[in-house]
């Protein structure tokens, strides 16, 4: 990692002044300098890459959101209240539940924000609901791909006139003794350092799933992951958390995926197994639940032969991925095998023909049965295997940490003892998730659901607070 570091500083000369810098030009990032420019107020996006990119569009862009204009004009039967639930439930309530209720309340108005305020083409995903959400609530692009929602987002900061400085890495805040950011310094590719003043500066950097170190030392289960994520995701803000005195939270929670596809880099998405597709090893067998959450299931197909599985399921299944443009990608890479039948799919695939055959009929009996298998997972009301069959070799991956530095209702950052930083916010993977200490509670869209809101709320509250005061 370059060097970071924070400053300490009554003053600095600077090249210019905005009232609202934000570190990161990801899904948080400009949801946040929309919400800036909604207030009227100036507003700079510091991104390290060419264009704004992030871990939003490494993603599948979809937005978790209960009481969304798009989910009453389905009669989608959905609430906050409900949501909350669910994000507790599968947290196991090891989570700021009062954080969680304000957040779920929050998401509608972000979806109906984005779709009217800033024209995001945001529909709702019909047709499948993902582990541990109870009902439809998933708003996504039509490709549903995070690339085409980060390029809407990106088209709205430019209509907005969001000013984004590109190729150019924030490394050094600048701080008063009241611990206000005054500054922020920004290196460019040949080496220069530029030195911004700032009113309020909002941190949209995201985790530190990229800083191999960090992980190893917070994360050690991950040893044997690949990680699919943003090259930025450095863990400077939880640098910048240690050295301020913020309260940090849940450094060992994270969001894996049990379906990367080995060797092409391919996200091969979970609604194929959701909706009845099972994962097995080398000798044909399954080995854990695969539907209570691609996140968990990482290290449990990290834990088999070769640090690999194979996802099996059908035409059937098929047809429902065919929606996402990471398996287009897939499709497209030649990294998905088929055959008639099981023997011909076992010897494609190099894994045991017995073995495979006896766990297809294993889940053939349990959709009949209706009853849990030994790993407690239930196949009733799914449609059984069949073919033309399917499968696709994947290993576990690391895509995004969710612990970080913790925020109250507004995203404004929270030091150790419990009193708020007087001008810096974070959101994103900078900040604290909803999803509990490890991996188990994570659920599908919930990065992209605390992205965005937090993104949003920090910067209506940026630009409030930024307006009362003279950069």
């Amino acid at each position: 990692m370059s060097k970071i570091e924070i400053i300490r500083a009554e003053s600095v000369e600077t090249i210019m002044d905005i009232p609202v810098i934000i570190v990161g030009g990801g899904g948080t990032g400009l949801c946040a300098a929309l919400a800036v420019r909604d207030a009227e107020v100036d507003v700079l996006v510091i991104e390290r890459d060419r264009q704004p990119l992030g871990t939003t569009s490494m993603s599948t862009g979809l937005i978790p959101a209960a009481g969304s204009k798009a989910q009453m004009a389905k009669t989608i039967d959905d609430s906050p209240e409900i949501f909350a639930q669910d994000i507790i439930a599968k947290t196991k309530g090891k989570v700021d539940q009062a954080l969680v209720s304000h957040l779920t309340e929050q998401s509608a108005r972000t979806i109906d924000w984005l779709m009217e305020e800033h024209e995001i083409a945001l529909s709702l995903v019909d047709g499948f609901t993902y582990p541990g959400h109870s009902a439809l609530r998933m708003h996504g692009m039509p490709s549903r791909s995070g690339g085409e929602l980060m390029g809407a987002l990106a088209a709205a900061c430019e209509a907005a006139g969001v000013d984004i400085l590109t190729d150019a890495t924030v490394d050094a805040l600048y701080v008063n003794a009241e611990d206000r950011i005054i500054a922020v310094g920004a290196t460019r590719p040949g080496g220069g350092q530029d030195v911004i003043g700032c009113n309020a500066l909002i941190l949209a950097c995201c985790g530190f799933a990229g800083n191999q170190e960090m992980v190893a030392e917070l994360i050690p289960e991950l040893e044997h992951a690949t990680f699919h994520g943003h090259p930025g995701n450095k863990g400077h803000a939880v640098f910048w958390g240690q050295e301020l005195g913020a309260s940090m939270a849940d450094m060992s929670a994270y969001q894996g995926h049990a379906g990367l596809a080995a060797g092409y880099g391919i996200p091969i998405l979970w609604p194929l197994i959701a909706e009845g597709g099972i994962q097995v090893n080398r000798a044909g067998q399954r080995f854990s639940n695969e539907a209570a959450g691609y996140s968990e299931q990482a290290v449990k197909v990290l834990e088999q032969e070769g640090h690999v599985a194979w996802s099996i399921y059908d035409e059937t299944r098929h047809q429902i991925m065919e929606q996402f443009d990471d398996y287009q990608q897939a499709k497209s890479a030649g990294c998905l095998m088929t055959a008639d039948t099981l023997e011909e799919l076992a010897k494609q695939a190099g894994i045991a023909v017995e073995g495979l055959k006896a766990s297809v009929a294993d889940t053939w009996a349990l959709v009949d049965s209706a009853k849990p298998d030994q790993f407690g997972r239930s196949f009733a009301g799914k449609q059984k295997l069949a073919a033309p069959f399917y499968a696709v070799r994947v290993t576990g991956a690391l895509f995004h940490t969710q612990g970080g530095l913790e925020v109250d209702r507004d995203a404004r950052v929270l030091k150790t003892d419990g009193t708020i930083f007087p001008n810096l916010y974070a959101g994103g993977g900078a900040a604290r998730g909803i999803s509990g200490p490890g991996a188990d509670g994570y659920m599908a869209g919930n990065g992209l659901m605390t992205a965005t809101t937090l993104g949003r709320l920090a910067g209506e509250h940026a630009a409030r607070s930024s307006a009362a005061t003279n950069v």
